[in-house]
């Protein structure tokens, strides 16, 4: 599975706890954008609206940029691909307090364009700064092998 997209500092200010993954509707445009690379999902979050999931804050410029159809948003919202169940189990668990669904990768399954999703917490600073000593000491032990 080729990665297109990441957002690195997802797994640094959040917990997460489950992953899931979906698929998501583009337009053919779009989708030749995020396969050479332009596609930006950090900052991004889902939320779930009317019994359907939708990607928001994420950044696809175009393709082509002069021969972009007429009235193209860049950051527009992005409904996802998920089974009513999978929704109604994502929206049990954001009824949660703390519990937040944001994006982790984008990435190609079978030539189709895939997020991974992540179900997490937003972690304090101390949790951050203790994550912080735990990849340096890691880091220190594997250097002296």
């Amino acid at each position: 599975m080729e990665d297109l997209a990441e957002n690195r500092r997802a797994r640094f200010d959040y917990d997460i706890k489950e992953t899931y993954e979906s698929g998501i509707a583009l337009q053919g445009h779009e989708v030749k954008s995020i396969i050479a690379g332009h596609f930006q999902i950090a900052g991004a979050r889902v939320l779930i609206r009317g019994g359907e999931a939708w990607l928001v804050n994420s950044h696809i410029p175009p393709y082509q940029p002069k021969n972009t159809p007429a009235g193209y948003e860049e950051d527009r919202s992005r409904r996802l691909l998920l089974n009513k169940d999978e929704i109604k189990t994502l929206t049990g668990a954001l009824q949660e307090k703390g519990n937040i669904l944001i994006p982790l990768r984008a990435y190609l399954k079978h030539h189709i364009i895939k997020l991974e999703l992540g179900l997490g917490r937003s972690r304090k600073k101390s949790d951050k700064r203790e994550v912080i000593k735990k990849r340096s000491h890691q880091r220190e032990m594997r250097n002296l092998d």
